[in-house]
């Protein structure tokens, strides 16, 4: 293939999930129903937090910023997936490629960080119960979710200002559904070595300094939990952790298959269908997670639905 710098690529080739065109109409149902699912599911969540004065808590404040990360995060890719299959095509364009990394990158990040945040939001309330309200102000709350905008936004911005440094092959195809950066490295002609290091050094501390501050908050929970003499109490916090668990092991689950299966196998397909899970089972799954763990929320979202039913 002829190699150019990015001024002289116009495009890329994705080569999406499945190159049988028999499999596509199907994919496309299934991918589709996943997303609306996903969209609708997580749009309640919102509508559900906004309407209802019981929900306007920092735990429900953080939820709902969670719900709008992970609409962007799904759209990120499986917009772009589900208009080429419509229209049998494989293209995208060199801009929309690194327009798609960037906000990527940010909304994965942000996952990261606002979980990371709920976990502490979890330590204040059950091992500072008295002082919850006084440490997790409105202020702090908003500030809080500033900071993971602005290291998210920051470090997205270097790595596609890295990228763009990069120089492709005309013709250069990605095996994946979308432009996830890893792969675009892997397809570039000239040399990653700087983007690599870039890439595992912000990996390892925006991934696993999130993750310390999650299980230092649920040591500390657990230690307080043994403490308690009510169990009534004990399985109140329980139940108020265990949404968050349940997301937290979602989440961390199948960005370690994403990694593992990228790095570690050779197995394209097998790094197709955990990216798969990363990228659109999780963000459907989130709210049901919330949802059906959580009388508050389902109070709520009875009451926007019966509000709701009459206007329909």
């Amino acid at each position: 293939m002829e190699a150019g710098n990015h001024t002289g690529v116009s495009e890329f080739l994705l080569l999406g999930l499945s190159e049988d065109p028999a499999l596509q109409p199907l994919l496309f149902g299934v991918l589709l129903s996943i997303y609306m699912v996903a969209v609708l599911g997580n749009l309640l969540i919102i509508l559900a937090v906004g309407s209802d004065s019981h929900l306007h808590t920092p735990m429900y404040f953080f939820l709902s910023n969670l719900s709008v990360v992970d609409i962007c995060f799904t759209s990120t890719t499986v917009l772009k997936m589900l208009v080429n299959m419509q229209a049998e095509s494989k293209d995208i364009s060199y801009t929309g490629c690194l327009t798609q990394v960037y906000f990527f990158l940010i909304f994965a990040l942000l996952d990261d960080f606002l979980l990371t945040v709920m976990a502490y939001d979890r330590f204040v309330a059950i091992c500072h119960p008295l002082h919850y309200m006084v440490i997790m102000n409105p202020r702090l709350c908003s500030l809080l979710v500033l900071m993971c905008w602005f290291i998210s936004f920051w470090v997205s911005l270097l790595h596609i200002l890295l990228l763009r440094q990069l120089t492709f092959c005309i013709g250069t195809e990605i095996p994946h559904f979308f432009c996830e950066l890893a792969q675009v490295l892997k397809v570039a002609c000239s040399d990653t070595l700087i983007n690599n290091i870039v890439l595992s050094v912000a990996t390892a501390l925006l991934g696993v300094f999130p993750l310390v501050g999650i299980l230092f908050s649920y040591s500390q929970i657990v230690f307080s939990l043994l403490r308690m003499s009510s169990s009534g109490g004990k399985c109140k916090a329980f139940s108020a952790c265990g949404s968050h668990l349940s997301a937290v092991s979602l989440f961390y689950g199948t960005s370690l298959g994403v990694y593992f299966s990228s790095s570690v196998t050779h197995s394209s397909q097998r790094s197709l269908i955990t990216s798969v899970m990363y990228t659109v089972v999780t963000p459907m799954l989130n709210p049901f997670i919330y949802s059906l763990r959580n009388k508050d929320v389902k109070g709520a979202l009875g009451r926007l639905l019966s509000q709701a039913a009459p206007c329909l």
